[in-house]
Formats: structure tokens, C-alpha cells, sequence
């Protein structure tokens, strides 16, 4: 039984340790290309070259463009092409992260005289040839390559190569362990030490486990429950962390690994509303938990207040974007964000569930009237508050009268909807941010300002979003009723899993319509849109299921490397943004910067901090609140 825990429990990361081996091999070979050197080096990330050269026109002629990312966007002016049969050539940086529309027009009349669609590729050389075609006598657009682009997704693919090679080494390793002569010998060689009655909760203050026995915080299973401490929720929660940390340092620059600048999903807009819903299912767990051992609902209510209050504090202090703006101060100090979104959603979440909370026995009948519902029915009080903070958050969206803008107004501004609204970015929730925060005080730089060019601040933790924060956690929450309930029934709880992961993919798919642009309420991270919360609760279900299935059930998997950073989850994701520009998390780059110079810097930050919340995990020490 010893050598079992050595293998399961006592192993270190070693998953984080390849994707340091893998970020320093690429760090290796992250040359700048040939393409950006021959052209003095001004491309950055993600830019190509293009000539635009007119032959032959009649008329002056103007070229735009257009990202086919960017929905109902106006045209902007690219280069423009002299008349009289003269050859006119102008080079330009064209970007690669999207297809392009290119689109050639009399600059006289701004009639189209051209169009023509291509997606670039990174650090290529391209000509856009514009001519009159005297046979037809209609203006052509052609695109030839000059220069090949460089593939940019190779490093990935290198990286990724590592970490399967690595993990088949670990299986090959694990397999040795189980062998009884040799896991015995490393048992007795190694003498790990036991820490399965460690809190299981994301959050919490430095302190060691041996000074945590008595007056044990929310989140800790007594060592005398018969509750079987899930590692399934440490894991799933230490994976979105470290997504989290990747993406925040800039996930390669990627596109896909950064913030949608709209409507629609990338990887990044997966992980902050997993931290949410897993925030609801330990929340669940371990308020049954101190009911169960006889803490009184006021104890319980301070600690929710007190956590709640560090958590604003912490994020409104010391993690602060505006503080590239300058020192801190009132003037600049953006007051939501994402630990403020947490306190507040888990103030609502654990207070409501607090106020209607009984102890669930550690044995549950299955023959009690209406069992098959028994998850969802005693909590019809929690569901009819949530229906009715929905209720509102419709309200608000689709009646609310916003100056100058459309009633119901649910688009970017900038330059889409074809340039008609350009200061109503994010509609309803963006004016209440402004009303009631004030501009200077809300996020200065959204991702809606890189495609549709918006130039007003809008904020994707604001106001009107944590409505539907509370309503994810909330959700969370009842899958933390599930795992409670049928603690004894793996079956039943991933059939529950699975149960709402239909549910909620069928609302999202009537409120979207299947349709990124097209529906009712689209899929939208910067407003939380009701769709969001319902489509990655889904996925979070059955990402859950899986992992609950793969690590608690089946025992196949110990959650590492992920489990360690969702250990220790505050403390990973504070010191993260505290050290994000200072060595080794950060270095200054040489030259023309690529793909695999940024993809090597960030996996290397990433899986240091999974390395130092191994290290902790080991000397048990854990930060909680």
C-alpha cells in the first residue's frame, strides 16, 4: 500500500519538467527566418510581406482590406495605386493571424473594381498585381507568392512531440513502479510523506498542514469523514491554472491562445469560467463538510465574508493591470477584475448556499420519493434566485436605453456593423461599467480593439457579466451536489455529468443558433453572455466527468503535473502576474522576434511555476484564505 502512494502520490512533475526541456530545445532553434531578415527585420509576429502594384488602370485606384474574422467590418485603406498606365508598387505588412479580403476600388467613385480573398502566411513575400485586362476590359486581382512563408505551427508540433515522448516514458515508469520488488525499494528509499489530508479548496493563507488540524477552513475533509478526498477537483482546477498562466504570458502569440476579440471561443476564453465552475463545486463539498463536523452557519458566513474581502483586496491591489499606466493610484485604478469577480461570485454562491445548507449524511437513501431528482429538487430556492438574477441580466441587456446605441445592442463598435455604432462597444454592460465605475477605472485595453479598432475602454469582468459569473459557479455548485450525494455511485455521478452537459449544449445551441454571428444571444467571453456560461459548463461537465473518471475512479492517472498547481492555486496565480516581467518568466528577445522564441519563453515560465507548486506540494505548505 506504501509503494502504491509513492507511485500515485509522491511523484513529481515530471510533465512540467518536459515542457522545460521541450521550451529550451525550442528556445534552440528560434532563429529568426530568412523571410524577415531579407527584409531589415521590421516583420513581427504574425506579418507578411505584400506588394501592391497597379498595371495599366485608367483611374487612380485604392486598396483595403478587411479581416474575415472581423463581422460586418468596414474596409480599411491599404495602399493607393496612381492612373494613367503608369506602374505603381508599394509595400506593405499584411497580418496572418486571419484570411484577409482585399479589395481594390475607384478612388474617384469608390466603385469595386476588384476583390480578392487569401489567408497569408507568416514571414512570406506576396505580390497583389492589379491590371486592366484589355480582352475584357475589367480590372483583375491576382496574389503571387514571392518569398514562401515559414510554417509557424512546427514549433508546436516539436514541443508536442517532447511531451508524448516524455509521457510514454512515465507510463513505461509507472509500469516499473507497480512491480511489487521495485516500488518497494523506492518506498523505503524515498519515505514520502502523507498529505491526502490536505484542503480541498482552491484558495487559502501560507501555512503548513501539521498547524491546520484544529479549526480546519472550508474545503478540508476531516481525516475521520468518510468522504474520499477527490483529486479529480484539484486536477481539473491546477489545468485551468496553468492554460490560465500560459495564455496570460502570452500563449506563443498564438492567436488561438489569446482572448476572441469578440463573438466566438478561442483556448483562452476556456479557462477563467472553468476556475469559476470548479470554485462552485468545492464550494459545495466543503461547506457540507464544516456543517457535518458542527460549525455554526455564522462562523461559516465570516469566513465567507472574510475570503471574499481578501480576494477584491488582493486583486484590486496587487494585482492591478493599470499599473503599467503609473503608480497606484485612484485616478488609474481599475476596479474589477478577475479575483474581484471571484470574491464577488463566491460571495454570492456560498452565502446562498449557506443560507439554505443542510449537512448531507455521510450514507443518503436511494429510496427516498423523487431520488432520481434528489440533486436538483431541495435546491428549488437557489434555482428560483438564479432565474431571477438571469432574469435581470436579460433585462438590463435587451430593454436598458443606452445613449446613442441600438436598444439590446450586443455588438463590438469599433469598425463593425459596418462603422455605425463606434462607441457602444458591448452595449448595456459596457455603459453600466462607465456609469457606475467610471471610465478611467475599468479595463483600458479590451480585445476588441485589436480587430474592430475600438477606441472606448469596456471591461470583461464588469458589472453585468458577474451576473452570469454566479450563475456558472452556481452551476458548479450543483455538480458539487452530485459528487455528494452519489459519492458511493461512480456510475451515477457521470451519468449526472454527462445529463447536464446535454442540457446546457442544447440551450447553447437554441440561443446561438449553431451560428458564431447568427444567434439569439452569441457566445461571448468579454460579456459573459448567457450562451458562454451555458457552453462552457457544458464542456466543464464533461471535462470533469473525465478526469473524475480517469483519476477517482479508475486510478489511472494521479493528476500530475496539474494537481500541484491546484494546490496551491492562489498563490500560482498571484505570483504569476506579480513576476510576469522579471527573469526567468521573462527575458528580452534578439531580433525578429518568431513563434518559437515566444512559445519557448512562455512554456518555460509556465512550467516553472507548476515546478515550484511540486516544491511546495512537497514541503506541504499551502496558501490559503
Amino acid at each position: 500500500m506504501a509503494g502504491r502512494r509513492l507511485g500515485r502520490w509522491g511523484s513529481p512533475p515530471w510533465g512540467a519538467l518536459a515542457a522545460l526541456a521541450a521550451a529550451l530545445l525550442l528556445r534552440v532553434r528560434a532563429q529568426p527566418p530568412e523571410a524577415a531578415r531579407r527584409q531589415g527585420g521590421q516583420l513581427r509576429v504574425d506579418q507578411a510581406w505584400l506588394r501592391v502594384r497597379g498595371e495599366g488602370l485608367a483611374e487612380a485606384a485604392t486598396v483595403s482590406w478587411r479581416s474575415e474574422a472581423c463581422f460586418q467590418c468596414l474596409f480599411q485603406e491599404l495602399a493607393s495605386l496612381a492612373p494613367n498606365g503608369t506602374v505603381e508598387e508599394a509595400s506593405v505588412a499584411v497580418d496572418c493571424q486571419h484570411g484577409l479580403a482585399l479589395r481594390v476600388s475607384g478612388a474617384a467613385e469608390g466603385q469595386e473594381l476588384c476583390r480578392a480573398h487569401y489567408h497569408f502566411g507568416e514571414f512570406g513575400n506576396y505580390s497583389l498585381i492589379v491590371k486592366s485586362d484589355p480582352s475584357s476590359q475589367k480590372i483583375l486581382c491576382n496574389i503571387v507568392i514571392n518569398q514562401e512563408p515559414v510554417n509557424s505551427y512546427l514549433p508546436i508540433f516539436f514541443a508536442f512531440l517532447i511531451y508524448m515522448g516524455t509521457f510514454a516514458l512515465l507510463a513505461l515508469g509507472q509500469f516499473c513502479v507497480n512491480i511489487e520488488p521495485i516500488r518497494n525499494w523506492l518506498y523505503v528509499k524515498m519515505n514520502p510523506r502523507e498529505t491526502d489530508r490536505l484542503i480541498n479548496s482552491e484558495l487559502g493563507s501560507p501555512r503548513r498542514t501539521d498547524s491546520i488540524s484544529s479549526g480546519l477552513p472550508p474545503g478540508v475533509w476531516s481525516p475521520g469523514s468518510t468522504i474520499q478526498r477527490l483529486r479529480s477537483l484539484d486536477t481539473f482546477r491546477g489545468l485551468a491554472l496553468t492554460i490560465m498562466v500560459f495564455v496570460n504570458y502570452g500563449g506563443g502569440k498564438y492567436w488561438f491562445f489569446k482572448h476572441q476579440s469578440w463573438n466566438g471561443l478561442t483556448v483562452a476564453d476556456l479557462v477563467f469560467p472553468w476556475f469559476v465552475f470548479i470554485m462552485g463545486t468545492s464550494t459545495a463539498l466543503s461547506l457540507s463538510s464544516m456543517l457535518r463536523r458542527g460549525c455554526s452557519k455564522r462562523q461559516l458566513l465570516l469566513k465567507i465574508l472574510w475570503r471574499s474581502f481578501l480576494l477584491i483586496l488582493i486583486g484590486v491591489v496587487v494585482v492591478n493591470p493599470n499599473y503599467c499606466l503609473g503608480p497606484l493610484s485612484w485616478d488609474n485604478l481599475r476596479i474589477p477584475g478577475v479575483l474581484q469577480r471571484l470574491g464577488c461570485t463566491y460571495l454570492v454562491v456560498a452565502g446562498l448556499e449557506l443560507l439554505f445548507a443542510k449537512p448531507v449524511p455521510d450514507s443518503t437513501s436511494v429510496e427516498a420519493p423523487y431520488s432520481a431528482l434528489r440533486d436538483f429538487l431541495p435546491c428549488w430556492p437557489q434555482w428560483l434566485f438564479m432565474i431571477a438574477l438571469e432574469a435581470v441580466w436579460l433585462c438590463l441587456t435587451f430593454l436598458l436605453n443606452v445613449p446613442g446605441c441600438p436598444t439590446g445592442y450586443l455588438g463590438a463598435g469599433g469598425i463593425g456593423d459596418f462603422g455605425k455604432y463606434p462607441n457602444c462597444t458591448g452595449g448595456a454592460a459596457g455603459y453600466i461599467d462607465r456609469l457606475l465605475l467610471g471610465e478611467k477605472h475599468i479595463y483600458q485595453h479590451p480585445s476588441s480593439n485589436v480587430l474592430y479598432m475600438t477606441t472606448v475602454a469596456f471591461d470583461p469582468e464588469g458589472v453585468l457579466g458577474t451576473i452570469n459569473s454566479v450563475i456558472l459557479a452556481f452551476l458548479g455548485l450543483q455538480g458539487g451536489k452530485i459528487l455528494l450525494l452519489f459519492k458511493d455511485q461512480p456510475r451515477q455521478i457521470m451519468l449526472r455529468f454527462c445529463v447536464w452537459s446535454v442540457i446546457m449544449g442544447v440551450i447553447s445551441a437554441v440561443l446561438t443558433k449553431c451560428s458564431k454571428e447568427d444567434g439569439f444571444i452569441p457566445v461571448n467571453k468579454n460579456l459573459w453572455s448567457v450562451s458562454y456560461v451555458t457552453t462552457l459548463s457544458s464542456f466543464a461537465f464533461i471535462l470533469l466527468l473525465l478526469i473524475y473518471y480517469l483519476v477517482d475512479v479508475k486510478r489511472v492517472w494521479s493528476g500530475a503535473p496539474f494537481f500541484f498547481p491546484g494546490m496551491n492555486s492562489i498563490l500560482v496565480y498571484v505570483g504569476h502576474e506579480i513576476f510576469e516581467n522579471y527573469f526567468p518568466f521573462k527575458w528580452k528577445m534578439r531580433g525578429p522576434q518568431s513563434h518559437s522564441e515566444h512559445l519557448a519563453q512562455n512554456l518555460i515560465a509556465t512550467s516553472l511555476w507548476v515546478v515550484i507548486s511540486y516544491g511546495l506540494y512537497q514541503k506541504r505548505i499551502f496558501w490559503k484564505i
